[in-house]
């Protein structure tokens, strides 16, 4: 199907994307299924199987409380993050679920919700089953889903339609790569984010649009601020202290500082970019942009063009928005948004390239400079692995994403000083990445067996 900006920016609640948000899609979905049936009041219990990396890292990740809120009835963008806690503990204490909000039913986390480790479903690393039985035990539904990145979910049907099948109708302007999105741009005498928003109207108006994407930006800059306020620690048992609100306090306590020092810039852009990831890690409110892991790099990018750049303004956040995902659908047609699938380079190193060439066109650049600046923000994060301390996306997570902002800054910087001719196509670097991602072990693929996660004592 194609793609729209709010495939790519979507509300939810952290750490993961696809290990939090995709199994509360998955189980909605399921919930969804059973109701079409006419089968919900007849369920008595729930299984949900976990496989491959959502079985390895998903403690840390909290699939298993996803996929409770989610059989809940609980939606990502809508459920209350802080009330979150209060539903496990009661399902833990009473060993009962409230099916779609509905009906009671037995629900044991241990039993009705295992972990496979070391067992993979076919299609993709991030597999889940769902069965649900009646009181004869008797199997009413049985599906099988895969959260492919970003939130997104695909059905077993679904996921063998996937590759070769043509789109059921296509935008009026329509473009599978890059090459092909210059082309457009070229010919019909507009921007990428021009374009974008022209084909965004075949789901809603001007002002629909225009709503949305301030709800989008106003969802990242919450999340900004939040975090600059929260103190403490992170759950999940590595004793990780929150360090936005110290370095916040500390910024805006020395202003002068930026007189002595010009990369002190540098410092808020750090602070963003780490208060929106230390949400994420405590399960808050948050922005895929387009995942989870790398949630923090592109409202960082964007708030350093809202606060620091001459003549910023809501139409240039608009366009930010507009062409980052633009540069985005690129990689979820040609490549992969997750890590379990291509490893970190598809989530701290896709986000990077959607910022760079993002920052380069709301800063003037020409769709070549811009195209240009996308392909160095993924140039430089090819084989950027995914190892997750305790499978917990805080180290390096947290950090990472200051790191892929950072480079996403210079990266603009780079192409709006070149004329936008250079050797390596943003096409070329998307399929290096793919390639990439194929030939990376799996140990680096989001499953704590390699990297840090082995070489680092998680506590």
């Amino acid at each position: 199907m194609p793609l729209s900006i709010f495939d790519l920016y979507k509300v939810g609640i952290g750490p993961s994307s696809s290990h939090t948000v995709g199994p509360v899609v998955a189980a909605n979905r399921f919930l969804d299924e059973l109701q079409a049936r006419g089968d919900l009041m007849k369920v008595v219990s729930v299984k949900v199987g976990l496989y491959g990396s959502l079985a390895m890292t998903g403690k840390g990740h909290a699939t298993d409380v996803a996929v409770m809120i989610g059989l809940m009835g609980e939606k990502p963008d809508l459920v209350d993050p802080d009330k979150v806690p209060q539903y496990i503990e009661q399902i833990q204490l009473s060993g009962q679920l409230n099916l779609a909000g509905e009906k009671l039913i037995d629900f044991c986390p241990e039993e009705h919700l295992p972990f496979h480790f070391g067992e993979s479903l076919p299609k993709h690393p991030n597999g889940m089953r769902f069965q649900a039985f009646d009181a004869a035990g008797i199997i009413l539904h049985d599906n099988i889903f895969y959260s492919v990145g970003g939130g997104f979910v695909l059905s077993d049907v679904e996921a063998d339609k996937k590759s070769g099948s043509a789109p059921a109708f296509k935008l009026p302007y329509h473009f599978d790569n890059g090459a092909e999105l210059l082309a457009l741009c070229e010919k019909h005498n507009m921007t990428i984010a021009e374009l974008v928003h022209k084909n965004e109207h075949t789901w809603h108006t001007e002002e629909e649009l225009n709503d949305r994407l301030r709800s989008i930006w106003q969802v990242m800059d919450r999340c900004i601020k939040r975090g600059c306020g929260e103190e403490g620690e992170l759950p999940g048992g590595l004793q990780i202290k929150r360090r936005a609100h110290e370095l916040y306090e500390e910024l805006k306590d020395n202003p002068e500082a930026a007189l002595k020092d010009q990369l002190t810039v540098m410092d808020w852009i750090n602070l963003f970019a780490i208060a929106v990831n230390e949400e994420n890690a405590a399960g808050g409110r948050v922005v895929t942009a387009p995942t989870n892991g790398a949630a923090g790099v592109i409202p960082a990018v964007l708030a350093y063009y809202d606060r620091f750049v001459p003549g910023s303004n809501e139409q240039g956040i608009f366009d930010f928005l507009a062409t980052s995902a633009a540069i985005g659908m690129l990689y979820k047609k040609n490549a992969s948004i997750s890590a379990a699938e291509v490893g970190c380079q598809g989530e701290i190193g896709v986000a990077c390239s959607m910022a760079a060439g993002a920052l380069c066109a709301v800063m003037g650049g020409t769709t070549q400079q811009v195209e240009n600046a996308a392909e160095i923000g993924m140039e430089h994060n090819l084989g950027l692995t995914c190892d997750p301390i305790g499978g917990l996306v805080q180290v390096p997570c947290i950090e990472r994403n200051t790191m892929g902002a950072v480079k996403a800054i210079n990266a603009a910087r780079l192409a709006l000083r070149g004329d936008g001719q250079h050797h390596v196509s943003l096409d070329s670097v998307i399929e290096t990445m793919r390639q990439t991602g194929v030939d990376m072990q799996d140990k680096y693929k989001e499953t704590s067996q390699g990297g840090l996660a082995v070489n680092v004592v998680a506590c």
